[in-house]
């Protein structure tokens, strides 16, 4: 087992002793999906500490901690169609991908750049199959509704009424 690896089956532990994994459809994407692959290089030493970590422009990669608690409250199963508000890395839509399948995965993400360089993590981790559109995620995504679940991780000014 390789250093990321060792990493990996270090945070998923802790995460689950600390009560922020329960189920065994969010052990097993957090133990499939490599964060490393989600972070800039000079990150990637870090990549399992319980941090948010800082991306391209200006952005963050959650924590896995906060990531792990809504993939939690979210009870998401296969099959079920996702909405990722706030694409970043792609490490969440990827997530979802390892619960849901990478078919049912559409991910916003307002900057092209980054939904650029989430579109190449997600590919170098297998899980190119996630759409990765560009636009206001405010605005939900019309072309692909409904969806089962809509998940959040972009900050907005605030709460648009629909």
């Amino acid at each position: 087992m390789d250093a990321s690896a060792r990493a990996r089956a270090d945070m998923v532990r802790d995460l689950m002793r600390e009560g922020h994994v329960r189920s065994a459809a969010v052990e097993r994407a957090f133990r499939s999906v490599p964060r490393e692959r989600f972070v800039t290089e000079d990150l990637r030493g870090k990549a399992y500490v319980d941090t948010p970590l800082p991306i391209p422009l200006g952005q963050t990669i959650s924590a896995p901690s906060m990531i792990a608690i809504m993939l939690e409250e979210a009870e998401l199963r296969e099959g079920q169609k996702v909405l990722d508000v706030g694409t970043g890395s792609g490490y969440n839509a990827a997530l979802l991908a390892a619960i849901a399948g990478a078919g049912n995965v559409v991910s916003i993400e307002r900057h092209a750049e980054l939904a650029d360089f989430a579109r190449g993590n997600l590919r170098a981790a297998g899980f190119g199959g996630v759409r990765v559109i560009v636009g206001d995620g405010t605005l939900g995504y019309e072309p692909e509704a409904p969806y089962d679940c809509v998940m959040v991780t972009a900050g907005a000014p605030r709460i648009t009424r629909s």
